[in-house]
């Protein structure tokens, strides 16, 4: 395969992942809006697609290992492939645990809840922020960005630390809300994983780029 087309086809894989990157970051959105609204048919929606971005992944991964069998690639090429078949597993997992909070939202009809979310939409923001920035550090293979995102996963669980004692207390002060307060804990609970998996990819563009794999982040649930 010339040197030209064989280009053009790292290129597309990193296209798209770019897309399956947007495709979890709207999956996260979606299921959040879903669960702060009670809105069930988004929430629907949300679990409905879930299996588009599996395929997508599985379209990514194929084209991966078909690049690798043909043109047996080697250095910063070899890298570029293996970053994606770990930064695409990390995507489709973060669409995972988007689809659990969409479950949720179903879960919760009739629930004492109200409209108090606490610091659950904050975490979702900051969740999807780490996301979008992840890849764009991908693309630009920019190391110290990839280090930033890292440290910022420490807001996302300090963030968490306030759902979960406010969830306890609340418990504990009126019975009745164990259920909505446990769901709410559960839905934290995918939002900081989804920040652990943007880490994940801030560490794969680190070794993309400096051939070094280091773990910089290490979940505490």
């Amino acid at each position: 395969m010339p040197r030209t087309l064989y280009e053009n086809e790292l290129r597309s894989i990193q296209d798209q992942v770019l897309l399956l990157g947007n495709m979890a970051e709207h999956a996260i959105e979606r299921s959040v809006q879903a669960l702060t609204h009670s809105d069930l048919a988004l929430a629907r929606a949300v679990i409905e697609g879930d299996q588009e971005i599996n395929r997508k992944r599985f379209s990514i991964e194929e084209g991966c290992i078909h690049v690798m069998a043909t043109q047996q690639p080697i250095a910063t090429d070899l890298r570029i492939l293996v970053a994606v078949l770990n930064i695409i597993t990390d995507l489709e997992r973060m669409a995972d645990h988007a689809e659990g909070i969409a479950r949720i939202t179903l879960l919760m009809v009739g629930e004492p809840c109200g409209e108090d979310f606490g610091h659950i939409p904050e975490m979702a923001v900051k969740a999807q922020t780490m996301l979008r920035d992840s890849l764009t550090a991908f693309i630009n293979r920019d190391v110290d960005a990839a280090h930033a995102i890292c440290n910022r996963d420490d807001e996302i669980d300090a963030l968490y630390d306030m759902v979960y004692a406010t969830a306890i207390n609340r418990m504990v002060q009126n019975p009745s809300l164990i259920a909505p307060q446990t769901y709410l804990l559960w839905t934290a609970h995918n939002l900081e994983r989804i920040a652990d998996r943007a880490t994940n990819i801030a560490e794969r563009v680190i070794f993309l780029v400096t051939g070094r794999m280091d773990e910089l982040n290490v979940s505490r649930y």
